[in-house]
């Protein structure tokens, strides 16, 4: 059964883009009735008990401690749009960075307290997104020229790592946002009017973003994108007028319920069809959620199938519209970069908060036969060693590898680098091991 979308979302006036749009500051923006951020279910609230309402300060939160929305990187002008058609990439604003990094603790701290309840009841966690936003790392990877603080990869995985300590589903769903807006800074993709509305949202509260690309039967969450027998999107777009038309379905659309936009990959109906990317806002017509989603510890990320039946897209945000394999495969090389490491970040942290977890059980639990706990045998300490080892093996792959992206290393994204043996050589003999006697054996 489908639910169609509502606009019932909570609203939050604090502004995580300072700079982005000409004349205002974030300090001194009234609040607002609607948010237009995203959608929820009827009856989901985002205040509810045990956290404090969007633009409170929860306990333990002073507003000392939030990052300073009025600051600016020197150089930089203090209102009005750079021209989004830039490419070039402009200096992270490391001080704003920094102050957002200064928050993570405490919002992780407020994710872990309602993550089981979220899990268990399959809820939305809007007060985690809020957190998140609040202390702006929703908005980490928005360029310095459009007034966000320009996040790199490592700040990103830096985060999203802290982040899944505390809530799987919130740090998945902040990372798409994250993607979106790094993939914007890279490649100024979105046109300047759609992208400065999104701007504009996310000064008012939190605007989640997504691409879909996964469709039934054609691929799982993350991948490349879903394709039919004849290798395009089943996703189709037919032209109406000066607009296009979407009819389809898209799975695992991680955060279906609250985005407020998402990136739709489809097909045009032409007789030679072209595949793009159409840019479709949360609450339009045509537009429903289909709760198909029920993964055991992200259930919270409402990962739900998404219906377009007749969807409208105007014509100006139809993005990237070329023959199938037209796209710039280097920068879906660097894309599929960014997000591999992203998502691996939010799974260390996840084995992180199970390690502790698994730590404090074994330091407690003292069975009736024992008469100190379980963490002081041998065979659980051997074995919190093995785990604390792979841990720290995966934690210095991302973050090593992370800076390297960053830098435009060829051969730290996948697709851009040589063969480990070019040129190529002579064939080589298989490498034999010796085996070794029982009482060599380690």
């Amino acid at each position: 059964m489908t639910t169609p979308a509502t606009t019932d979302r909570p609203s939050n006036d604090r502004s995580p883009i300072e700079g982005s749009d000409s004349g205002h500051s974030a300090s001194g923006r009234a609040a607002t009735g609607d948010a237009a951020s995203g959608r929820s279910k009827s009856g989901h609230s985002a205040s509810t008990s045990g956290q404090s309402a969007p633009g409170q300060s929860a306990p333990g939160r002073p507003d000392s401690g939030r990052p300073d929305r009025g600051r600016r990187a020197p150089g930089r002008p203090s209102s009005g749009h750079p021209d989004p058609g830039r490419t070039n990439a402009p200096e992270p604003d490391r001080s704003a960075i920094e102050a957002a990094l200064a928050g993570l603790p405490r919002v992780v701290d407020l994710l872990a307290a309602r993550a089981e309840e979220h899990d268990r009841d399959a809820t939305f966690p809007y007060q985690g997104i809020e957190a998140v936003h609040e202390a702006g790392l929703l908005t980490l990877t928005v360029s310095p020229r459009y007034g966000g603080p320009g996040g790199t990869l490592a700040d990103t995985v830096r985060v999203l790592a802290q982040l899944g300590r505390g809530d799987a589903s919130v740090a998945v769903v902040t990372a798409f946002t994250l993607l979106r807006h790094a993939e914007q800074a890279r490649s100024a993709g979105w046109p300047t009017a759609g992208y400065r509305r999104l701007l504009s949202e996310s000064r008012r509260g939190p605007a989640l973003v997504t691409t879909l690309r996964a469709e039934p039967g054609g691929g799982t969450a993350g991948t490349a994108g879903a394709a039919g027998a004849d290798g395009l999107p089943a996703t189709v777009a037919r032209r109406d007028g000066d607009g296009w038309l979407l009819t389809g379905r898209k799975t695992y659309c991680t955060g279906a319920e609250a985005l407020a936009w998402m990136a739709v990959t489809a097909r045009t109906d032409e007789p030679e069809p072209r595949v793009g990317t159409f840019l479709v806002r949360g609450e339009s017509e045509g537009l429903e959620i289909d709760p198909t989603w029920d993964q055991l510890g992200l259930r919270a990320s409402a990962s739900h199938d998404v219906v377009l039946d007749r969807v409208r897209v105007p014509a100006e945000l139809a993005l990237g519209l070329g023959a199938p394999g037209s796209q710039d495969h280097a920068e879906a090389e660097l894309a599929r970069a960014w997000q591999d490491l992203a998502l691996a970040a939010v799974a260390i942290g996840v084995a992180r908060a199970a390690e502790s977890w698994l730590v404090r059980f074994l330091s407690q639990r003292t069975p009736a036969n024992l008469t100190e706990p379980l963490g002081t045998l041998p065979r659980y300490r051997c074995a919190l060693g093995e785990i604390e080892a792979q841990l720290i093996g995966a934690e210095e792959l991302v973050e090593g590898l992370a800076p390297r992206v960053d830098r435009g290393e060829p051969d730290a994204v996948p697709g851009r680098a040589r063969p480990r043996c070019w040129p190529p050589g002579p064939p080589r003999r298989p490498c034999s091991r010796p085996s070794r006697s029982p009482a060599t054996r380690g």
